[in-house]
């Protein structure tokens, strides 16, 4: 576990095991209120005491909006684990946004078109499936180039397998020909290296002047066949 440390927690570098500047062990007991998301069963086979080290992270770069922050984790031993790549072992967590953001846009599921819950979950799956997938190959494309795969773009990537799935439809056999050539041109979709950049969480583009609908489209089209205005045209 690598994470910030919660707000309500106060980081003491004064107490505990030392192990360097900004860096100790400390032991945090469990709560005696059970939380509200857990079950007693569930709390009963916590330990009394947790040992979780804490460590302060200086963050040099001017333009994040965070200067100092404090990581706790549970991973103890400083020499296996130095401070410095746990810092940035916690910085890869933007990692986890991009990937939900590829999902949401690229995959297009930021929409999801299934009504039941269990299609909800099938349709979800899917989309996790072929993302993994995506990636999979990402990872061998990487690997025959000499990168680390985040060094390639998955939107790029999406958009070759697409286009060699539509060439390609019905032909296994052209399929194991070309796979390897597939492989290749994902190779090619490097990445720009953008460290530290940060955009405004706001969009530029205005929404259409257009009301939503608020009731089945089969309904709204009936509705308008017999001449009744659902929405007055905005101003």
């Amino acid at each position: 576990m690598v994470v910030r440390l919660h707000q309500r927690r106060r980081a003491d570098f004064r107490c505990g095991d030392r192990l360097g500047r900004g860096d100790h062990v400390v032991l945090w007991r469990k709560p005696e209120k059970i939380p509200g998301w857990m079950s007693r069963e569930e709390y009963e086979a916590m330990p009394e005491w947790l040992a979780i080290r804490e460590v302060r992270v200086r963050v040099a770069d001017k333009a994040k909006r965070v200067r100092r922050l404090v990581i706790a984790t549970t991973l103890l031993d400083a020499r296996t684990y130095p401070a410095q790549e746990l810092g940035g072992l916690y910085r890869q967590r933007w990692h986890a946004e991009l990937d939900l953001r590829s999902l949401k846009s690229h995959m297009h599921m930021d929409m999801l078109r299934t009504k039941s819950p269990e299609m909800v979950r099938r349709e979800v799956a899917a989309h996790l499936l072929a993302s993994n997938l995506i990636r999979g190959i990402m990872a061998e494309a990487a690997r025959g180039e000499g990168i680390k795969p985040r060094q390639l773009s998955f939107k790029g990537s999406l958009h070759t397998v697409r286009e060699f799935e539509a060439s390609h439809l019905y032909d296994p056999e052209r399929i194991a020909r070309d796979l390897p050539r597939l492989v290749s041109l994902i190779g090619k979709k490097r990445v720009g290296d953008r460290p530290d950049r940060y955009e405004p969480r706001a969009v530029k583009r205005r929404p259409k002047p257009h009301p939503l609908l608020r009731m089945p489209r089969r309904k709204a089209k009936a509705l308008i066949k017999r001449g009744i205005i659902l929405y007055e045209k905005s101003k």
